[in-house]
């Protein structure tokens, strides 16, 4: 199973292993034999990244269970403005970006409107999260572009929505980095709500997808 396949909560659990597996064999090393004291300040340091590591997987963890466990308590979804919410969120961000000098491209001023579980306050969260860890993980200096739109109708009165964030990262990102964690987390919010994930890369140029189900605009107008 790849990790495209994995749910964000198996990947975390999977991305768990390697170091608790390493923290193991230093403290295994240090006690095979005598060793210099500078040899066991080494595997104390080596020791404490490893743990700072799994600190940050467990975090990680704790965040996607706190979400499988709202949605087993969520109400009837309420309809939100998507577009109207993304600019909030965008505008917050924007001065952390300035400090970055990364440029923040909004495209699609149209109105679209999603169903999502557990209402706006949870929504925002799920935006803030997601262009956050983008944010963190994009280049000095370079851009990130979100897109938004509707689609074509799935049913005979309901549409589609998406949102696409493109950003650039010379350095690719470990998949359990900070920005890369923040992505998972998110990505099992969507997930959560009913969206649809997607994240790919090409060279340097990284690409996350969110489809929503949506309703026309001309039912909240």
């Amino acid at each position: 199973m790849t990790s495209g396949e994995r749910s964000p909560l198996e990947q975390l659990l999977h991305g768990l292993n390697q170091p608790l597996t390493g923290l193991q064999c230093s403290m295994e090393v240090a006690l095979a034999s005598p060793r210099t004291p500078e040899q066991y300040v080494h595997s104390l340091r080596e020791g404490l990244e490893l743990t700072e590591r799994m600190r940050a997987l467990v975090e990680a963890i704790r965040e996607v269970a706190e979400v499988e466990g709202e949605t087993n308590t969520n109400k009837e979804p309420e309809t939100i403005e998507l577009a109207a919410l993304l600019r909030e969120v965008v505008d917050e961000l924007n001065p952390v970006a300035e400090v970055k000098s990364v440029r923040i491209r909004l495209d699609g001023s149209a109105e679209f409107y999603v169903w999502v579980r557990g209402g706006r306050r949870r929504l925002s969260g799920l935006v803030f999260r997601m262009l956050e860890s983008v944010l963190s993980a994009a280049d000095r200096g370079s851009a990130m572009q979100i897109e938004m739109s509707g689609v074509a109708k799935v049913a005979a009165d309901v549409t589609g929505a998406w949102v696409r964030i493109r950003w650039h990262s010379g350095k690719q990102q470990g998949e359990f980095s900070r920005p890369g964690l923040g992505l998972l987390v998110a990505q099992a919010g969507w997930e959560s709500v009913g969206a649809k994930w997607e994240r790919e890369r090409a060279e340097n140029l990284e690409t996350v997808m969110v489809w929503l189900r949506g309703v026309p605009a001309s039912r909240n107008s």
